[in-house]
């Protein structure tokens, strides 16, 4: 009989070996090893409290949640749920060391306990199952969103890069074949434009690489380090003075300092992105105000324009990275898409949100981060703003 049992379960195990994987190997070993200790556990308790069955009972019950929890099939709680069933029968109920199916009200408890035990491995591997959809399907969705972004990014790419390409192949071109009948200030004219859309295209390139330490593995390329906000904000003003000296731009930062984890480069990217868009498109008859605010969970920056502002049919869309329709000749010779969105990624990417708004007097860009100490007061703080 022995040797029957033995070669019966044998070519179980050869059977499960030839048709699965390792996750059935693993399944079938956590099986056993569960009910292992879980009967070894049930005989140490036995041995000091001989009465307590139903005690042992929830022992083999939390095993088959275990069991159906970290295992690949029904089969598997279902089947440990029929084996529990009778150790504990067998046993752990009097008479000791045998089945017996007559004891007054036990017929009722083993149904009992059966139904509970394939009930609890059948409602543990459904949550299971679910869990294991939600997870795909957010995935596939963030699948979806990358390629969404990519094919936004790809539109928005050939759309910027054609106006200011086409502007230098006409410029040059004039140049050549009218060298000798231009004067000097129209020669100068119009290498002066040839090299405005040449830095133009450099700073898109710096948006595409930019982007490119984003779109893929986003936890893994960022270089988080603990930075003082203002002095990021400061520097990337800094940077757009030097690019378009006569744009007046009004900053105004709290007396506190704010450290954030950030990337540096990457949020001083979206900052000139953003006062970039404003010197271009808003046409602001006033400074662009451009100012921070925090408080103890995060802080927030803000381009504030005094122009156009935006059409409100393009409010929810303008970080999606598509181009779209010039309402005029700036937005002709500098398109919004890319830098945009852009800016959205990078602060998605920092665990941040981003916004635009219109307001009285023009339009208002903000974003905040999160931040990663509370600020320190300086000693001035009743000083009001630095500018």
């Amino acid at each position: 009989m022995k040797n029957f049992i033995w070669n019966r379960f044998t070519r179980f195990v050869d059977a499960i070996s030839q048709a699965h994987t390792f996750h059935a190997h693993f399944s079938l070993l956590f099986t056993i090893g569960a009910m292992t200790f879980a009967t070894a556990l049930s005989l140490f308790f036995h041995q000091i409290t001989p009465t307590g069955s139903a005690n042992i009972a929830l022992i083999y019950i939390l095993t088959i949640i275990m069991i159906s929890y970290h295992t690949d099939k029904y089969r598997y709680g279902i089947i440990s749920g029929i084996i529990s069933v009778f150790f504990i029968n067998y046993m752990f109920t009097y008479p000791f060391g045998q089945f017996s199916f007559s004891t007054a009200g036990y017929p009722f408890t083993f149904a009992v306990m059966y139904f509970i035990s394939i009930l609890s491995s059948a409602t543990v591997f459904r949550m299971k199952d679910q869990a294991q959809k939600i997870n795909e399907t957010e995935k596939l969705l963030a699948e979806a969103e990358k390629e969404k972004l990519r094919a936004n990014l790809l539109r928005a790419v050939s759309h910027d890069l054609r106006t200011p390409l086409t502007s230098m192949i006409g410029a040059s071109s004039s140049y050549l074949e009218n060298e000798t009948t231009l004067s000097s200030p129209e020669k100068r004219d119009l290498v002066s434009h040839i090299y405005e859309d040449a830095n133009w295209l450099l700073h898109m390139v710096e948006n595409l690489l930019s982007v490119t330490r984003i779109t893929d593995g986003i936890s893994n390329t960022l270089k988080e380090t603990p930075e003082v906000a203002e002095e990021v904000l400061f520097d990337a003003v800094s940077t757009i003075r030097k690019r378009y000296p006569d744009y007046q731009i009004q900053v105004s930062v709290p007396g506190d300092f704010y450290v954030v984890p950030m990337d540096p480069l990457l949020i001083k990217q979206v900052i000139i992105n953003l006062l970039e868009n404003a010197y271009f498109h808003a046409r602001s008859e006033q400074p662009v105000q451009c100012y921070l605010t925090g408080d103890d969970a995060q802080i927030q920056v803000h381009i504030r324009d005094h122009g156009n502002g935006i059409a409100p049919d393009r409010l929810k869309s303008i970080f999606d990275a598509a181009p779209s329709a010039p309402s005029s000749a700036a937005d002709t010779k500098r398109g919004m898409g890319i830098g945009l969105s852009i800016c959205k990624a990078i602060i998605t990417a920092h665990n941040g949100e981003i916004h635009a708004i219109n307001h009285a007097d023009g339009a208002e860009f903000f974003f905040n981060l999160p931040k990663e100490a509370i600020s320190h007061e300086s000693e001035h703080s009743d000083s009001g703003h630095r500018r």
